[in-house]
């Protein structure tokens, strides 16, 4: 695994992501993503396109570029704002990624055609509305992984049964939090509004470990050399830039940090409501009821997102409750957890101690996700993914041996924790 060497202290905060499995099973060594080629993802879209309207959208191929330089390649071949550009979800750098874009473009022709090593136009169709985020029936995945052993293709056809028949654990993965996996860090600085120890994690070398490479400029932050330290990061280090620009022009550390764009504040603040929504769910693994009711419970329906709560007396009723399991067994309703904010219902009974507790370990209480003036608001998601067409082969190419698993799974869903729970902490993702 190429991974940097981490330098600084450790933080006392809790790890974000979850630590329990459903499945349990000895590590499988193996590496993901050595190719872009190895981790193919292709959008499953929600509607169909009429052919007319002033939305021109593409059908995108990617390979190897970040979300935000797709938007930027596209927007300057279109000659349009990117703002003029809708998309559905962001694909992953490290891939092969076949998605929609649209364009608007009211009264224009169609562009030409766009020649680009990394980007390649798969389709083009009108439609009168723009793609907005989460517009979309989920993702079909397919994934090599290298360096294992092909005769534990039985083991991984049983694990993708059983994800299929139970669900996949819905845990929020690694690339939630960032390349530090700090980002619930910064997200709890936030809300304590605690505005100098959120720059010290963001610029100093006194939180959480960083990549050793980044020593000098961290070191620089503390000596108040913040014009120096501006020239140490990279144009793409917005965040970082911004507040340390502030700085330099003498802002109070408040000011600093409201000089960061507030789309990258609410990552943070979400990063904190993921870790906070992982540690539920770990607590749901280990009391085996991720996938069942508890008194108090919040079901959520999967098409809608629409909730309702599950009683104790429900549960007790023998026709209700079994009503709830055949429902459960149909992946229309699954238990959630709560993305902590002022919108959000709190479970009661037994499911409101596992989501108070969640929030403890992160040294907070309930009342700062109270306050209605919190942003992000919250809302409620599901303990539980439907994962469908699993599929498991091995096989060779001129790389060598590999394993390839494939499967479906639903917008906003993470493939690493199907691959997780596949292969254990023990798989290695370079390229990262």
């Amino acid at each position: 695994m190429n991974e940097q060497p981490l330098s600084g202290p450790r933080n006392s905060m809790p790890g974000p992501l979850c630590q329990r499995s459903l499945l349990q099973a000895a590590p499988l060594s193996g590496t993901i993503k050595l190719r872009p080629e190895d981790f193919l993802v292709e959008e499953l879209p929600l509607y169909d396109l009429t052919g007319e309207g002033e939305h021109l959208h593409l059908g995108i191929q990617k390979i190897g570029i970040r979300h935000d330089e797709l938007i930027d390649i596209v927007a300057r071949h279109c000659g349009v704002s990117p703002r003029a550009i809708g998309y559905a979800g962001m694909k992953d750098k490290h891939s092969v990624a076949q998605q929609s874009l649209s364009i608007h473009l009211p009264g224009q022709p169609d562009p030409p055609p766009l020649e680009h090593p990394h980007v390649h136009i798969l389709w083009t169709k009108r439609h009168q509305a723009k793609l907005r985020v989460g517009q979309l029936r989920g993702n079909r995945f397919a994934i090599r992984v290298r360096n294992i052993e092909p005769a534990c293709i039985p083991r991984i056809h049983r694990d993708l049964y059983r994800l299929s028949q139970s669900g996949v654990p819905n845990a929020f993965g690694p690339q939630r939090f960032g390349y530090r996996l700090n980002g619930h860090v910064l997200g709890r600085l936030l809300v304590l509004q605690d505005w100098q120890g959120f720059l010290d994690e963001l610029l100093g070398a006194t939180g959480t470990p960083f990549p050793e490479w980044q020593q000098d400029r961290r070191d620089t932050f503390h000596k108040n050399e913040f014009r120096a330290a501006i020239a140490h990061w990279a144009q793409s280090d917005l965040a970082e830039r911004a507040a340390l620009k502030a700085l330099s022009e003498g802002a109070t550390a408040k000011a600093a940090v409201k000089a960061i764009k507030p789309q990258m504040r609410d990552f943070w603040i979400c990063a904190l409501q993921s870790a906070i929504f992982n540690s539920v769910l770990d607590q749901r693994l280990h009391a085996n009821t991720f996938d069942r009711f508890i008194a108090g419970d919040l079901a959520f329906r999967h098409e809608g997102g629409a909730i309702f709560r599950v009683t104790q007396l429900m549960l007790e009723n023998a026709h209700e409750a079994s009503a709830l399991q055949a429902r459960l067994n149909t992946f229309e309703i699954s238990p959630s957890a709560p993305l902590a904010g002022p919108g959000v219902m709190w479970g009661e009974d037994a499911a409101l101690p596992i989501e108070l507790n969640a929030i403890t370990q992160f040294a907070l209480t309930q009342q700062y996700f109270l306050d209605p003036h919190f942003e992000p608001s919250g809302s409620r998601r599901p303990l539980r993914i439907a994962l469908t067409h699993p599929q498991a082969e091995a096989g060779v190419d001129e790389h060598g041996n590999f394993v390839r698993v494939a499967f479906d799974l639903p917008k906003g869903a993470y493939a690493t924790s199907v691959l997780q729970e596949l292969f254990g902490g023990a798989i290695a993702q370079d390229n990262l």
